[in-house]
């Protein structure tokens, strides 16, 4: 009896899961959505919004985006383990980390992902940051992280390879994730995407800046400070991870006397004890 096709064909893979980490910025998160809404091959791309404990009524935007994946989470996890939570729930080979206050370009997307299928030597890529005007915005960092970034300098639209671009928009593949199982959880709000980049670097692998893919990032006016006693802590964990014992035990003593002398004490009174975004302790 020769067998009968089915109804349904089998489902294939998103081409990209893009990840959207977002926390109390529903306006800056409703522009990045409609951005992606509007992609070239947007049936062929996965949207998950990770949302870290955000009360500005950012759950409404669930019925205005129908084909978004909302996973919502009772308290802000910190960036860290939004962004774990998010590439696990990718389909995709291809994972495209973003900050809500992105806007991305319609043909964006699958661009970067070209990019990834054309060399196997290429771990990751983004794309180049811009302004609401168009303009270069600071994008790449330095190992250890100090929370300076510098402009992309690029004279071409070819692709240029990168040691540390900031995670607002970065597109990797989720094996290489997998291989080290998960984005370094000992990191709260900051660290994580320079951890991965750190890794691709040791791996001997390539980070690739996309310039011909402009993406809108607006950025921050300021850090509250648990965000800046964060930073401290994941400065003094990057340093004890890839530098050794003795550079991480001198970063958290700079963590707790910087605040101390400066009279910063609500930054003090987290990086004293080791206190993360999320409350738990390094």
């Amino acid at each position: 009896m020769t067998p009968q096709p089915n109804s349904e064909q089998e489902k294939l893979p998103p081409r990209v899961s893009v990840t959207v980490v977002s926390r109390n910025r529903v306006e800056r998160l409703r522009k990045c959505l409609q951005s992606l809404e509007v992609s070239e091959g947007r049936d062929t791309l996965q949207l998950i919004v990770v949302d870290n404990g955000s009360t500005d009524g950012a759950a409404a935007l669930d019925s205005e985006f129908p084909n978004v994946q909302f996973v919502r989470l009772p308290k802000d996890f910190g960036l860290t383990k939004a962004m774990n939570i998010g590439w696990r729930a990718a389909d995709s080979e291809y994972v495209f980390f973003l900050h809500d206050d992105t806007e991305v370009p319609p043909g964006g997307v699958l661009r970067l992902a070209d990019r990834l299928d054309a060399d196997r030597d290429v771990a990751a890529v983004c794309p180049l940051l811009v302004d609401a005007q168009g303009n270069p915005a600071p994008q790449l960092g330095s190992f250890p992280p100090d929370g300076k970034w510098e402009v992309a300098e690029v004279a071409s639209n070819e692709p240029i390879a990168v040691e540390y671009p900031r995670g607002a928009a970065f597109m990797m593949r989720v094996a290489l994730i997998k291989a080290v199982r998960q984005i370094d959880e000992r990191f709260g709000q900051f660290g994580g995407d320079a951890d991965m980049a750190a890794q691709i670097n040791r791996a001997g692998k390539k980070i690739l800046l996309v310039p011909s893919v402009k993406v809108i990032h607006y950025g921050s006016d300021g850090y509250s400070t648990a965000e800046r006693a964060d930073f401290l802590l994941a400065r003094a964990e990057f340093a004890g991870k890839y530098f050794g014992f003795g550079a991480g035990v001198k970063e958290r003593l700079a963590a707790i006397l910087g605040p101390l002398f400066s009279f910063k004490f609500g930054e003090l009174s987290r990086t004293l004890p080791g206190q993360k975004i999320d409350g738990t302790q390094s």
